[in-house]
């Protein structure tokens, strides 16, 4: 067999096992939340049937996403990128933008909340991985390959932690700055910024009472357990009920009032406790295979453009997921980021199925046999 015909069979069962992936956590996700149920709502299966119809609109966007035309997407990234950052001013607007726990991050229609941030990460993936294709002859520049390029990531994330929202922040600007490396930004450049920036969150967190209190209780969580160690010391205590095997569905404790956020940010945790160490560990093992597939693809890119987009959406689902479970585990301070596909919730559920069908869009156009035009000489 010709060597293209095992690169094709290899990119089929990357499409098939990056699929099956995201089914599969989807329906850990279901499951999870149906044993939590909804403890302050009248209706037990509130949480699950929302997040039933939050599911149907994630996947027709994954599948929109996953057929598009990638050209198309190229060429409407500007714009995209606009209106994202327009709905991430409005955010900020008070009386517009909706505060919840002294952070404005959503905008409400029609009674439904979104966090414009999710989208904010899709355009910005976009945004950059098209300037970045534009550029590539001139990443090794000063101006072109590392100023434009950071300006780009830079209005992303001003916006963003200005609601405040230091995670995502966080989440964004590393993407960002990933990707800037990956097209061939000098690191002479990149060094001295990443240190600043790095130094200038370290300040923006010192200065935040809240923030602050969120690490110094890391820092010794048991310790602060009755304050802000709370949440971190009851996800620790559900992963030790938990053992190896697990209470069994439905059978845990913590997400009774003790456990904050279990529904969400925190889903890890019950994971933990009613289904043992080997469900947490095939969570791991699910991105873990979607991060491994997506990578032996990348070597087919045929252009930086979709190099960028491939691997900005791959490092948003998995730098997410890494995040989060760092933080449920007491190896991060307490942030609220969500699970992807297992925490309840629309918009971060949608903004993770249009990347994943980035992914597939990318992998099964590599995949596809190129038309080659043949001239007269």
């Amino acid at each position: 067999m010709s060597a293209d015909g095992n690169s094709s069979k290899i990119s089929n069962l990357s499409v098939w096992i990056i699929a099956i992936s995201v089914l599969a956590l989807c329906s850990l996700g279901i499951v999870i939340l149906s044993s939590i149920g909804a403890p302050d709502k009248p209706d037990h299966y509130f949480f699950v049937k929302r997040q039933i119809i939050y599911l149907v609109i994630a996947l027709v966007a994954g599948i929109f996403a996953a057929f598009v035309n990638l050209k198309t997407l190229k060429k409407l990234s500007i714009p995209i990128a606009l209106f994202s950052l327009l709905l991430l001013l409005l955010v900020l607007i008070p009386k517009v933008g909706v505060e919840v726990n002294g952070a404005r991050r959503w905008l409400e229609i029609s009674g439904q909340r979104f966090q414009p941030s999710d989208l904010a990460k899709i355009s910005l993936v976009l945004v950059l991985s098209a300037y970045l294709g534009k550029s590539k002859r001139d990443m090794d520049t000063f101006w072109r390959g590392f100023v434009i390029p950071l300006i780009i990531v830079g209005a992303f994330c001003s916006l963003i932690i200005l609601e405040p929202d230091f995670g995502t922040t966080a989440l964004c600007g590393g993407v960002g700055f990933s990707l800037i490396f990956l097209s061939g930004a000098r690191l002479k450049y990149l060094l001295p910024s990443l240190l600043m920036l790095v130094l200038a969150f370290c300040v923006m967190v010192w200065l935040d009472p809240v923030r602050l209190a969120r690490v110094l209780s890391f820092l010794d969580f048991e310790a602060n357990k009755q304050t802000g160690g709370w949440q971190l010391y009851q996800s620790v205590v559900a992963f030790a009920s938990g053992g190896v095997s697990g209470t069994g569905v439905g059978e845990g404790r913590q997400h009774l009032s003790f456990l904050p956020e279990a529904h969400t940010d925190f889903v890890f945790a019950p994971i933990g406790e009613q289904l043992g160490l080997f469900a947490t560990l095939g969570v791991a093992a699910a991105f873990l295979m979607i991060f491994l597939s997506t990578v032996s693809s990348l070597k087919k890119a045929p252009n930086l453009f979709e190099f960028c987009v491939a691997t900005g959406s791959l490092l948003m689902i998995v730098g997410q997921a890494l995040f989060n479970m760092c933080v449920v585990t007491g190896l991060l301070p307490t942030k609220g980021i969500s699970l992807p596909f297992i925490s309840y919730g629309g918009s971060n559920l949608v903004a993770m199925f249009a990347f994943t069908g980035l992914i597939l869009n990318c992998l099964i156009s590599w995949n596809r046999p190129q038309k080659i035009k043949v001239t007269s000489l």
